[in-house]
């Protein structure tokens, strides 16, 4: 009997924990509000950029922390994201009658699963860094156990993998826990015709330049990013020219953390090329600013257009999770 029960109860077991997984839980998120973003100034304008307002996040809940990625669903409202400890977040900005950021509504967490529907346990596993939307289709980078992986968009519950791409770089090529950090895709109009590209963090060939690649269509292979100044890509979005903004972080124990804004011409985005580009602004510890890795950019209503950051706390209590917003000039 004992025999016959035992995998029963292993199976509805399994059951139970893919169910309980399949839907994201509510978050109890405050937020403090960032006014200015150099500390002591008034000062609104910065490099390329005008700041518009941010906000600090903060929740009791074990979960919550390590923002990797994130993407507007709709134009500075609905957001979904992912955190490099295996979990999807979503919710929505809330502004102010000025169209000022002050906190987020209905802010959500469902932990990542497998092709077998289970929770990715090991950490190597679900060390999530990159994402890209389009067409209900989630597109994750992970980094440590490097893979690019898709899935389908369901705001009640993301579901196992659809299938893993082809990662173009070679995987001995990327260094452990410098891998994969950054997945955009460029508009459908421009040279490269909608792909989606990579880009590592800090794997590096001879000559100190970072290995990037072109997923798919007619451009498809190895490019790379120079590498400038010790800062590393932590993530990149196409701007509506076709342009690539990338955002880039530094730390180090002699200069502290410091985040920049670089844009690179999408023209020069091809296979083989080694690409660079201006710098639009960059930030240090005197400014509001943490471990920068989360990027997004969309229209805002009066056409201005809109440059998002959001923060990766790394669940220390040293850091911050902060979500800040800047109108582009072009």
């Amino acid at each position: 009997m004992t025999r016959r029960i035992l995998p029963l109860l292993a199976a509805a077991c399994a059951t139970f924990l893919q169910n309980t997984v399949l839907s994201a839980q509510s978050v109890a998120v405050t937020s403090v509000p960032i006014s200015h973003f150099r500390f002591g100034s008034e000062q609104t304008r910065f490099g390329a950029l005008e700041f518009v307002g941010g906000f600090e996040m903060r929740a009791g809940e074990r979960e919550f922390g390590q923002l990797s990625s994130i993407r507007f669903l709709t134009p500075g409202g609905d957001f979904v994201g992912v955190a490099d400890n295996g979990h999807w977040f979503l919710g929505a900005i809330e502004r102010d009658s000025d169209e000022v950021p002050v906190g987020v509504r209905d802010f959500r967490m469902q932990a990542m699963v497998g092709p077998q529907g289970q929770v990715i346990a090991r950490k190597a596993d679900k060390d999530a860094e990159g994402l890209e939307i389009f067409d209900d289709i989630a597109t994750v980078s992970f980094e440590r156990e490097a893979r690019i992986s898709e899935y389908r968009l369901d705001r009640d519950g993301m579901a196992d993998p659809i299938r893993d791409l082809d990662l173009v770089v070679p995987r001995n090529e990327l260094r452990h826990n410098q891998g994969f950090e950054t997945l955009a895709r460029a508009p459908e109009g421009g040279a490269l015709a909608g792909a989606r590209l990579i880009i590592a963090e800090r794997s590096i060939d001879t000559n100190g330049d970072i290995f990037a690649a072109i997923l798919e269509g007619p451009e498809k292979g190895v490019f790379k990013v120079r590498r400038t100044d010790d800062f590393d890509v932590t993530d990149g979005t196409f701007l509506p020219d076709g342009d690539l903004l990338l955002l880039e972080r530094r730390f180090s124990l002699a200069q502290g953390i410091a985040m920049r804004l670089r844009r690179i011409a999408g023209a020069n985005l091809r296979q083989g090329a080694v690409v660079d580009g201006e710098v639009l602004m960059e930030a240090d510890l005197a400014y509001h600013i943490d471990n920068m890795e989360g990027l997004d950019v969309w229209r805002r209503g009066d056409g201005a257009l809109i440059v998002s950051l959001l923060s990766d706390d790394n669940q220390s209590f040293l850091q911050r999770t902060i979500y800040l917003e800047f109108v582009l000039g072009e």
